[in-house]
Formats: structure tokens, sequence, C-alpha cells
């Protein structure tokens, strides 16, 4: 299945975080945090769009924001694109 998101909304594919501390402790699902980081799989109409957001961007987002989905047993979040804070670069 794919997902075209509409307006001004993008697909983010989140980073998850380490499961385990330096140390080599398996942290429980319950002590992680929400990822903040993700990479974008889809845009909505660019047209619509005020950034130049692309397929394939990492990006920095807010930990509670967008609507969680799965699909194909992936997790993915559906966001406006004004809910992105920032573009990673390496």
């Amino acid at each position: 299945m794919t997902v075209e998101p509409l307006g001004a909304r993008v697909l983010v594919r989140p980073v998850e975080q380490e499961t385990t501390t330096k140390s080599g402790l398996l942290l429980p699902e319950t002590a992680t945090e929400k990822p903040q980081q993700g990479f974008i799989d889809a845009i909505g109409d660019e047209e619509e769009m005020m950034t130049d957001l692309a397929v394939g961007d990492r990006v920095l987002f807010p930990k509670y924001t967008g609507t969680e989905i799965k699909i194909d047993d992936v997790d993915y979040i559906l966001m406006d694109e004004s809910d992105v804070l920032a573009r990673l670069k390496d």
C-alpha cells in the first residue's frame, strides 16, 4: 500500500532511538523516548508547500506531533509541513 499525503503534509519514517545503553544494558520500550528524527518518504502537493522539503530528507520534528500510522509493518508519522523543525545534514 502507498500513502500520498494531501495538501502541505509529509509522511515521515521515524528513526528509532537506541534500545541499549553504552554499557550494554537493554532498555524497555517504555523507558525510551519518542523519536524526534526521521526520513521523509512522501510529500503532499508541492504547490502548497512553503518549504523545499524533498523525499529522502532527514528532518527534526517535535516529540508529540502528527498522526502515527503503520503500513506494511513499518511505522510512519503523517504531519503538517509546518511541524518539521529543521532539515538535518551530515
